[in-house]
Protein backbone atom coordinates (compact mmCIF):
# COMPACT_ATOMS: atom_id res chain seq x y z
CA UNK A 1 0.00 0.00 0.00
CA UNK A 2 0.78 3.57 -1.00
CA UNK A 3 0.59 6.75 1.88
CA UNK A 4 1.34 10.38 1.13
CA UNK A 5 1.73 12.75 3.36
CA UNK A 6 0.86 16.54 2.81
CA UNK A 7 2.45 18.54 5.90
CA UNK A 8 5.39 17.26 7.93
CA UNK A 9 5.62 19.62 11.23
CA UNK A 10 5.53 17.77 14.22
CA UNK A 11 2.05 16.49 13.86
CA UNK A 12 2.75 14.79 10.43
CA UNK A 13 5.64 13.08 11.85
CA UNK A 14 3.98 11.70 14.68
CA UNK A 15 1.45 10.12 12.42
CA UNK A 16 4.08 8.75 9.60
CA UNK A 17 6.51 7.59 12.59
CA UNK A 18 3.20 5.71 13.92
CA UNK A 19 2.01 4.39 10.49
CA UNK A 20 5.32 3.01 9.52
CA UNK A 21 5.28 1.40 13.11
CA UNK A 22 1.78 -0.44 12.41
CA UNK A 23 2.90 -1.17 8.73
CA UNK A 24 6.50 -1.62 8.29
CA UNK A 25 5.85 -2.58 4.49
CA UNK A 26 4.08 0.43 3.93
CA UNK A 27 5.54 2.41 1.13
CA UNK A 28 5.38 6.34 2.26
CA UNK A 29 5.62 9.33 0.04
CA UNK A 30 5.02 13.48 0.65
CA UNK A 31 4.68 16.30 -1.48
CA UNK A 32 6.96 18.85 0.42
CA UNK A 33 7.61 22.38 -1.45
CA UNK A 34 9.45 23.46 1.22
CA UNK A 35 12.21 21.94 3.25
CA UNK A 36 12.51 23.71 6.10
CA UNK A 37 11.00 21.62 9.15
CA UNK A 38 13.40 19.69 11.37
CA UNK A 39 13.90 16.42 11.73
CA UNK A 40 11.62 15.39 14.85
CA UNK A 41 12.13 12.18 17.23
CA UNK A 42 9.11 10.74 18.51
CA UNK A 43 9.58 13.25 22.33
CA UNK A 44 9.69 16.09 19.46
CA UNK A 45 14.00 16.61 19.71
CA UNK A 46 15.01 18.15 16.73
CA UNK A 47 17.85 15.00 15.18
CA UNK A 48 20.53 17.29 14.13
CA UNK A 49 22.38 16.19 10.67
CA UNK A 50 19.38 13.86 9.24
CA UNK A 51 17.06 14.80 6.66
CA UNK A 52 13.00 14.01 7.06
CA UNK A 53 13.67 11.94 4.25
CA UNK A 54 16.75 9.87 4.88
CA UNK A 55 15.21 9.38 8.41
CA UNK A 56 11.68 7.97 7.47
CA UNK A 57 12.96 6.68 3.87
CA UNK A 58 9.88 8.64 1.85
CA UNK A 59 9.86 9.45 -1.85
CA UNK A 60 9.39 12.86 -2.09
CA UNK A 61 7.32 15.53 -4.36
CA UNK A 62 7.19 18.88 -4.97
CA UNK A 63 3.93 18.88 -7.09
CA UNK A 64 0.75 17.57 -5.30
CA UNK A 65 -1.01 16.38 -8.89
CA UNK A 66 2.49 14.20 -9.29
CA UNK A 67 1.92 12.28 -6.31
CA UNK A 68 -1.52 11.59 -7.03
CA UNK A 69 -0.33 10.61 -10.25
CA UNK A 70 1.11 7.77 -8.48
CA UNK A 71 -1.64 6.39 -6.96
CA UNK A 72 -1.44 6.39 -2.99
CA UNK A 73 -3.99 4.38 -1.12
CA UNK A 74 -4.40 6.79 1.71
CA UNK A 75 -3.24 10.39 1.90
CA UNK A 76 -2.76 12.26 5.47
CA UNK A 77 -3.37 16.40 5.57
CA UNK A 78 -0.81 17.62 7.66
CA UNK A 79 -0.12 20.62 6.77
CA UNK A 80 -1.98 24.18 7.99
CA UNK A 81 -5.91 24.09 8.49
CA UNK A 82 -6.30 27.00 5.70
CA UNK A 83 -4.93 24.31 3.05
CA UNK A 84 -6.80 21.35 4.36
CA UNK A 85 -10.38 21.13 1.96
CA UNK A 86 -8.40 21.87 -0.80
CA UNK A 87 -5.81 19.75 -0.47
CA UNK A 88 -8.97 17.18 0.48
CA UNK A 89 -10.75 17.59 -2.49
CA UNK A 90 -7.85 16.75 -4.69
CA UNK A 91 -7.22 14.32 -2.80
CA UNK A 92 -10.51 12.30 -2.79
CA UNK A 93 -11.04 13.19 -6.33
CA UNK A 94 -8.17 11.08 -6.57
CA UNK A 95 -10.07 7.93 -4.81
CA UNK A 96 -7.84 7.75 -1.81
CA UNK A 97 -8.92 7.53 1.52
CA UNK A 98 -8.25 10.84 3.35
CA UNK A 99 -6.64 11.49 7.31
CA UNK A 100 -7.70 14.84 7.78
CA UNK A 101 -6.08 16.42 10.98
CA UNK A 102 -8.50 18.41 13.25
CA UNK A 103 -9.83 21.37 12.42
CA UNK A 104 -10.87 20.19 8.78
CA UNK A 105 -10.93 24.36 8.29
CA UNK A 106 -11.06 27.63 9.81
CA UNK A 107 -13.56 28.74 7.76
CA UNK A 108 -17.02 27.12 5.65
CA UNK A 109 -15.76 27.85 1.74
CA UNK A 110 -15.79 24.29 0.31
CA UNK A 111 -17.03 22.35 3.04
CA UNK A 112 -20.66 21.46 1.34
CA UNK A 113 -18.65 20.65 -1.48
CA UNK A 114 -16.57 18.40 0.37
CA UNK A 115 -19.62 16.87 2.01
CA UNK A 116 -20.98 16.12 -1.57
CA UNK A 117 -18.04 14.72 -3.00
CA UNK A 118 -17.59 12.39 -0.46
CA UNK A 119 -21.20 10.88 -0.75
CA UNK A 120 -20.48 10.65 -4.41
CA UNK A 121 -18.40 7.56 -4.10
CA UNK A 122 -21.39 5.87 -2.02
CA UNK A 123 -19.39 5.47 1.35
CA UNK A 124 -17.28 7.47 3.85
CA UNK A 125 -14.04 7.97 2.66
CA UNK A 126 -12.77 10.76 5.42
CA UNK A 127 -11.47 10.31 9.01
CA UNK A 128 -10.71 13.38 10.88
CA UNK A 129 -7.80 13.15 13.32
CA UNK A 130 -9.66 13.60 16.81
CA UNK A 131 -7.21 11.44 19.00
CA UNK A 132 -9.15 12.49 22.66
CA UNK A 133 -11.71 10.14 21.38
CA UNK A 134 -9.27 7.39 21.99
CA UNK A 135 -8.12 8.99 25.85
CA UNK A 136 -9.07 5.96 28.24
CA UNK A 137 -10.12 9.00 30.92
CA UNK A 138 -12.60 10.09 28.58
CA UNK A 139 -13.63 6.70 27.91
CA UNK A 140 -14.67 5.84 31.49
CA UNK A 141 -15.87 9.55 31.86
CA UNK A 142 -18.21 8.76 28.87
CA UNK A 143 -19.10 5.20 30.42
CA UNK A 144 -19.78 7.21 33.85
CA UNK A 145 -21.79 9.74 32.67
CA UNK A 146 -24.09 6.79 30.78
CA UNK A 147 -24.44 4.89 34.19
CA UNK A 148 -25.76 8.04 35.89
CA UNK A 149 -23.26 7.75 38.60
CA UNK A 150 -23.76 11.46 39.71
CA UNK A 151 -27.25 12.04 38.45
CA UNK A 152 -28.10 13.77 35.71
CA UNK A 153 -25.99 16.48 34.53
CA UNK A 154 -26.50 20.15 35.66
CA UNK A 155 -23.50 21.94 34.36
CA UNK A 156 -20.15 21.22 33.11
CA UNK A 157 -16.79 23.47 32.61
CA UNK A 158 -13.56 22.58 30.52
CA UNK A 159 -10.75 24.07 30.59
CA UNK A 160 -7.86 23.80 27.73
CA UNK A 161 -4.92 26.30 28.38
CA UNK A 162 -1.08 26.19 27.65
CA UNK A 163 1.79 29.00 27.41
CA UNK A 164 2.43 28.99 23.33
CA UNK A 165 5.59 30.03 23.34
CA UNK A 166 5.83 26.02 25.12
CA UNK A 167 4.80 24.46 22.13
CA UNK A 168 7.44 23.39 19.93
CA UNK A 169 10.77 24.73 21.65
CA UNK A 170 12.17 23.92 18.39
CA UNK A 171 10.77 26.72 16.25
CA UNK A 172 9.63 30.40 16.77
CA UNK A 173 5.86 30.36 18.27
CA UNK A 174 4.83 33.65 15.69
CA UNK A 175 6.04 31.46 12.89
CA UNK A 176 3.45 28.56 13.50
CA UNK A 177 -0.48 28.00 12.10
CA UNK A 178 -1.97 28.61 15.25
CA UNK A 179 -0.26 31.98 15.42
CA UNK A 180 -1.12 33.31 12.50
CA UNK A 181 -4.86 34.07 11.18
CA UNK A 182 -3.56 33.36 7.53
CA UNK A 183 -2.95 29.87 8.28
CA UNK A 184 -6.34 29.28 9.82
CA UNK A 185 -5.12 29.76 13.12
CA UNK A 186 -6.33 31.02 16.74
CA UNK A 187 -7.63 29.41 20.08
CA UNK A 188 -11.30 28.29 19.08
CA UNK A 189 -10.33 26.13 15.58
CA UNK A 190 -6.34 25.00 17.56
CA UNK A 191 -8.16 23.81 20.23
CA UNK A 192 -10.93 22.78 18.56
CA UNK A 193 -10.92 19.20 20.52
CA UNK A 194 -12.82 20.34 22.91
CA UNK A 195 -15.64 20.92 21.53
CA UNK A 196 -15.48 17.75 19.61
CA UNK A 197 -15.40 15.82 23.31
CA UNK A 198 -18.38 18.45 24.33
CA UNK A 199 -20.60 17.09 21.68
CA UNK A 200 -19.75 13.73 22.23
CA UNK A 201 -20.26 13.47 26.09
CA UNK A 202 -23.11 16.25 26.36
CA UNK A 203 -24.85 16.42 23.12
CA UNK A 204 -25.33 19.10 20.53
CA UNK A 205 -25.42 22.77 21.56
CA UNK A 206 -28.63 24.94 20.48
CA UNK A 207 -26.65 28.49 21.84
CA UNK A 208 -23.71 29.74 21.82
CA UNK A 209 -22.16 32.98 23.03
CA UNK A 210 -18.48 33.99 23.65
CA UNK A 211 -16.09 36.91 24.98
CA UNK A 212 -12.62 36.85 24.41
CA UNK A 213 -10.04 37.93 22.04
CA UNK A 214 -6.49 39.11 21.51
CA UNK A 215 -6.15 39.80 25.18
CA UNK A 216 -2.03 38.93 25.55
CA UNK A 217 1.35 40.59 24.62
CA UNK A 218 1.72 37.22 22.64
CA UNK A 219 3.13 38.33 18.58
CA UNK A 220 0.23 37.00 17.10
CA UNK A 221 -2.83 38.32 14.99
CA UNK A 222 -5.41 35.72 16.51
CA UNK A 223 -7.57 35.22 19.56
CA UNK A 224 -5.19 33.47 22.72
CA UNK A 225 -8.04 33.61 25.17
CA UNK A 226 -12.21 32.88 25.00
CA UNK A 227 -14.70 31.91 27.22
CA UNK A 228 -17.68 30.04 25.47
CA UNK A 229 -21.06 28.82 27.30
CA UNK A 230 -23.07 26.32 25.50
CA UNK A 231 -26.68 25.29 25.51
CA UNK A 232 -26.62 21.57 25.46
CA UNK A 233 -30.11 19.90 25.72
CA UNK A 234 -31.03 22.96 28.26
CA UNK A 235 -27.46 22.12 30.00
CA UNK A 236 -24.75 24.85 30.44
CA UNK A 237 -21.31 24.30 29.16
CA UNK A 238 -18.55 26.50 29.51
CA UNK A 239 -15.21 25.83 27.52
CA UNK A 240 -12.00 28.37 28.13
CA UNK A 241 -9.52 28.46 25.76
CA UNK A 242 -6.30 29.81 25.87
CA UNK A 243 -2.43 30.30 24.53
CA UNK A 244 -1.53 31.19 27.68
CA UNK A 245 -1.24 28.73 30.92
CA UNK A 246 1.36 27.46 32.70
CA UNK A 247 1.37 24.66 33.29
CA UNK A 248 -0.64 24.01 30.67
CA UNK A 249 -3.92 22.63 32.15
CA UNK A 250 -6.81 20.37 30.23
CA UNK A 251 -9.62 19.80 32.98
CA UNK A 252 -13.37 18.56 32.74
CA UNK A 253 -15.39 19.55 36.23
CA UNK A 254 -19.02 18.06 35.80
CA UNK A 255 -22.19 18.72 38.50
CA UNK A 256 -25.07 16.42 38.16
CA UNK A 257 -27.54 16.33 40.70
CA UNK A 258 -26.33 13.38 42.64
CA UNK A 259 -22.90 14.32 43.08
CA UNK A 260 -19.64 15.80 40.97
CA UNK A 261 -16.37 14.81 38.80
CA UNK A 262 -13.45 15.89 38.31
CA UNK A 263 -11.47 14.67 35.11
CA UNK A 264 -7.75 15.83 34.70
CA UNK A 265 -6.70 14.86 31.40
CA UNK A 266 -2.92 16.35 32.32
CA UNK A 267 -2.46 13.97 35.05
CA UNK A 268 -4.72 11.45 33.61
CA UNK A 269 -6.91 11.35 36.71
CA UNK A 270 -10.70 11.13 37.45
CA UNK A 271 -12.12 11.83 40.64
CA UNK A 272 -15.91 10.78 41.31
CA UNK A 273 -17.92 12.41 44.04
CA UNK A 274 -21.53 11.05 45.06
CA UNK A 275 -22.96 12.80 47.75
CA UNK A 276 -25.20 10.05 49.04
CA UNK A 277 -22.63 7.98 51.02
CA UNK A 278 -19.69 10.83 50.73
CA UNK A 279 -18.94 8.09 48.14
CA UNK A 280 -15.43 9.11 46.80
CA UNK A 281 -13.62 6.95 43.37
CA UNK A 282 -10.80 7.61 41.87
CA UNK A 283 -9.99 6.18 38.58
CA UNK A 284 -6.14 6.49 37.34
CA UNK A 285 -3.80 5.21 34.65
CA UNK A 286 -0.39 4.63 35.07
CA UNK A 287 -0.03 3.05 31.88
CA UNK A 288 -0.85 5.98 29.80
CA UNK A 289 1.11 6.70 26.63
CA UNK A 290 -0.19 10.10 25.16
CA UNK A 291 1.42 8.70 22.04
CA UNK A 292 -0.94 5.59 22.23
CA UNK A 293 -3.99 8.05 21.48
CA UNK A 294 -1.89 8.85 18.14
CA UNK A 295 -1.42 5.25 17.46
CA UNK A 296 -4.71 3.88 18.02
CA UNK A 297 -6.10 6.75 15.67
CA UNK A 298 -4.19 5.50 12.98
CA UNK A 299 -4.84 1.96 13.43
CA UNK A 300 -8.45 2.84 13.31
CA UNK A 301 -7.54 4.36 9.95
CA UNK A 302 -5.76 1.78 8.59
CA UNK A 303 -8.62 -0.88 9.48
CA UNK A 304 -11.21 1.76 7.70
CA UNK A 305 -9.11 1.70 4.58
CA UNK A 306 -9.31 -2.26 5.02
CA UNK A 307 -12.93 -2.16 5.51
CA UNK A 308 -12.43 -3.40 8.65
CA UNK A 309 -13.77 -0.57 10.76
CA UNK A 310 -15.96 3.09 10.87
CA UNK A 311 -13.86 5.73 10.95
CA UNK A 312 -13.82 6.90 14.70
CA UNK A 313 -14.48 10.61 13.72
CA UNK A 314 -16.16 10.84 10.02
CA UNK A 315 -16.22 13.81 8.36
CA UNK A 316 -19.73 15.39 9.32
CA UNK A 317 -18.80 14.91 12.82
CA UNK A 318 -15.74 17.17 11.90
CA UNK A 319 -18.14 19.76 10.28
CA UNK A 320 -20.44 19.89 13.40
CA UNK A 321 -17.11 20.29 15.29
CA UNK A 322 -16.19 23.31 13.25
CA UNK A 323 -19.60 25.10 12.94
CA UNK A 324 -19.72 24.97 16.94
CA UNK A 325 -16.01 26.45 16.50
CA UNK A 326 -17.00 29.31 13.62
CA UNK A 327 -20.30 29.92 15.54
CA UNK A 328 -18.76 30.64 19.14
CA UNK A 329 -16.16 32.96 16.59
CA UNK A 330 -19.02 34.89 15.41
CA UNK A 331 -19.98 35.46 18.90
CA UNK A 332 -17.16 36.32 19.97
CA UNK A 333 -16.68 39.12 17.23
CA UNK A 334 -20.20 40.46 17.96
CA UNK A 335 -21.18 39.88 20.97
CA UNK A 336 -24.83 38.43 19.79
CA UNK A 337 -25.82 34.74 20.88
CA UNK A 338 -25.80 32.45 18.08
CA UNK A 339 -28.71 30.38 17.79
CA UNK A 340 -27.06 26.67 16.11
CA UNK A 341 -28.45 23.90 13.94
CA UNK A 342 -25.15 21.58 13.98
CA UNK A 343 -26.24 19.81 11.27
CA UNK A 344 -26.68 22.55 8.67
CA UNK A 345 -24.05 23.78 6.07
CA UNK A 346 -23.83 27.09 4.69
Amino acid sequence: MKALFIGLGSIGQRHLRNLATLDPDIDLMAVRSIRTAPTLSSTNQVIEGVSIKDQYQITEFEDLDLALSHKPDMVFITNPTSMHVEVAREALKSGAYIFMEKPISHNNEGIKELLELESSFGREKICVGYQFRFNPALKFLEETLKNKVVGNVVSAQLINGEYMPGWHPYEDYRDSYAARQELGGGALVTQIHDFDYAIWLFGSPSAIFAVGGKLSNLEIDVEDSVQVLMKCKGIPINIQLDYLQWPPRRDIFITGDKGSIHCNLSSMEVVVNQREGQKIDTQTFPNFNRNDLFLDEVENFLAFVNGQEAPKVNLKEGVASLHIALAAKKSMESGVVQYFEPRSVE
